[in-house]
């Protein structure tokens, strides 16, 4: 059986299930596929919770994107009334001799976002959660927060299909080999046939695109730790506490959120990984380390509970770049991926991104396209 559409969404995660919303609003048929369904365990769209920040060192595009995206992910949610958004502010972690910190403090001033600069004596008073050690100031956020990630993206994905989007769970197998593909083959034999090719499926690109992807895009275990807080204890719930990122030190934090603990999430790469097949029983070795973590920025959380513990993974680009790009041979499909631990944020601008461009008209970004895509590991975005 061939089915026939405008376009082809292969991968429900945010970036898939935005796209096929934002394409759905330009009139055209669309349907959405997943292997396994929206939010799934395995996916790097099926956590609990993700950060959504203004902050982006110089990168003003991903500033200017993150402000546009936070309205529309508000936007969404007030729609179906489902308040998926947490405005507990975000806290960037600075010291004095940081390059970084002070590139942000230059794009948020260009771009016109909300932000105070706190000194740190002004930190201690402010979140007296926190022991701050060498940290000598702080880019605060008070409009920014925290996503309930994997109910965001099913929210969206509803919201698509509402609009008329047919949305399947059906894992793809193969595309054509011609210049201009035609269908794509699901695993029970039928083909879906159309004009334009999106493929947003997070780890598993490079599976479906060895070729051209192998190298380019470096799967990672990562590791989040949710701690307990003690009894009526508010002072790390978000009225109290921000969601807070340290990225010399690699790790960032969530406030006590739904009653679920104050989440401790390790940015540092961890080893390649398998979505499909790798291990995922958090560590040992990263309980230590978030322990020690955790103890040092928030001591009285030294000796909490572990509540969860959760595998996910980063699919990252050599310098932290997204991949949203052509085909580098089929000039009808699609490549939206490497999302690097920090692209969730920007679903609604990705999508809108591929949209504008599958019309003809949208402005090509070169830090996104295949060829800017390296080999080599040189971490540039946080």
């Amino acid at each position: 059986m061939n089915d026939s559409f405008d376009v082809v969404v292969v991968g429900a995660g945010v970036f898939g299930a935005w796209t096929a919303y934002q394409l759905k609003l330009t009139g055209r048929s669309v349907v959405l596929v997943d292997a396994f369904g929206t939010g799934h365990s395995r996916a790097s769209s099926g956590g609990e919770s993700r950060i959504i920040r203004i902050s982006y060192g110089g990168k003003a595009l991903y500033s200017r994107w993150a402000q546009q995206s936070l309205a529309q992910w508000q936007a969404m949610f007030d729609e179906v009334r489902h308040p998926l958004f947490h405005k507990t502010g975000v806290l960037w972690f600075g010291r004095d001799d940081d390059d970084i910190f002070d590139a942000t403090l230059d794009t948020l001033t260009q771009i016109g976002a909300d932000f105070e600069v706190l000194p740190r004596a002004e930190l201690d008073i402010q979140f007296p959660q926190f022991d701050f050690e060498t940290i000598t100031r702080g880019i605060y956020e008070p409009e920014s927060g925290v996503l309930l990630a994997r109910r965001a993206v099913d929210v969206v994905v509803q919201q698509a299909i509402q609009r008329g989007i047919d949305y399947r769970v059906a894992a793809v197998q193969s595309i054509g080999s011609t210049e201009r593909v035609k269908n794509v083959a699901l695993e029970d034999g039928s083909q879906l046939q159309a004009d334009t090719f999106v493929f947003a499926c997070g780890p598993w690109l490079p599976k479906l695109f060895p070729n051209e992807l192998d190298d380019r895009l470096r799967v990672t275990r990562q590791e989040v730790f949710f701690f307990g807080v003690s009894a009526g204890d508010r002072s790390f719930r978000p009225a109290a506490m921000p969601a807070w990122i340290d990225f010399r030190m690699g790790f960032y934090g969530i406030p006590d959120i739904e009653g679920r603990g104050t989440k401790i999430g390790l940015d540092m790469h961890g080893p390649v990984f398998d979505p499909d097949n790798g291990d995922r029983i958090p560590s040992a070795s990263g309980l230590y380390t978030a322990r020690r973590l955790l103890a040092a920025r928030l001591p009285r959380l030294r000796d909490a509970s572990l509540l969860e513990a959760r595998v996910c993974q980063y699919t990252n680009t050599w310098d932290g770049n997204l991949l949203v790009d052509r085909h580098p041979v089929h000039d009808n499909v699609w490549l939206v991926g490497g999302g690097s631990g920090h692209g969730f944020k920007l679903g609604p601008a990705i999508g809108a991104y591929v949209a504008s461009h599958v019309d003809g008209h949208g402005t090509a970004e070169p830090d996104l396209s295949y060829a800017s895509k390296q080999t080599t590991q040189a971490r540039a975005v946080y």
